[in-house]
């Protein structure tokens, strides 16, 4: 279902990206997300000071209830993962909320962008594996007896594999939901303010999916810090 009428698209039609705007709505307004959390994060930091700023202290409550939370999961020992686990959960959460505007496309609402976001966790999770475990990481995937590797190892690496899916899919398939479910009201019954109830319930849908994508890459991220049993 093709969403009636977005701004940016419309934008780029006008400077001749016809074809490209509406094959890529969800990279356009990707951009459009990471130029909002630019500004948004860059203010602040602007005009820090002994004195803190109203923005100032919004953005630090943000950034340390992440932490902290994270912290509580990984332990201390995982504090060094923040700047990509809270990037993750700014980013997921921006996408969300953005396509709530008239007019705007939640990047989330494509599976590419979710992919992506998922791919990356899964990559880094390993990443993160091996630098804790070098060669040993293996083990992570061979189970606890020799002669269980070649029933355990094909499980782990499906469940691994699996993770992209659920991670992906989970996230795709709530925003898609609701985008098509905005747009059935807004088409049927637009003018009666219809789908107003729907918009304020996606306000919540949009802080749950991307902290349940959050936890569950923290969740990895410690799994992979953790020694093989």
């Amino acid at each position: 279902m093709e969403h009636p009428y977005l701004f940016f698209v419309k934008l780029f039609e006008w400077i001749g990206l016809s074809h490209f705007a509406h094959a890529y709505p969800h990279v356009i307004y990707s951009w459009v997300v990471i130029a909002v959390l630019i500004v948004f994060c860059y203010m602040p930091v602007k005009a820090l000071g002994l004195i803190p700023s109203k923005a100032q202290n919004v953005l630090e409550l943000i950034i340390s209830s992440i932490e902290d939370f994270m912290v509580s999961v990984t332990g201390e020992e995982g504090r060094w993962l923040f700047p990509l686990a809270a990037t993750v959960f700014l980013y997921i959460l921006t996408c969300n909320l953005i396509g709530l505007i008239p007019g705007f496309f939640p990047p989330t609402a494509s599976l590419n962008t979710t992919g992506s976001c998922a791919l990356t966790v899964v990559i880094f999770t390993h990443i993160i594996g091996v630098k804790y475990h070098g060669a040993k990481y293996i083990k992570h995937f061979m189970g606890p007896i020799w002669w269980m590797v070649p029933i355990i190892l094909p499980i782990e690496l499906i469940g691994h594999l699996a993770r992209i899916l659920s991670l992906s899919f989970r996230l795709f398939g709530n925003m898609m939901g609701h985008e098509l479910v905005l747009g059935i009201l807004f088409a049927l019954a637009g003018a009666f303010f219809a789908p107003l109830p729907i918009m304020a319930l996606g306000i919540f849908v949009a802080f749950v999916q991307a902290f349940v994508f959050f936890l569950l890459s923290i969740m990895y991220f410690s799994g992979a810090m953790e020694h093989a049993h």
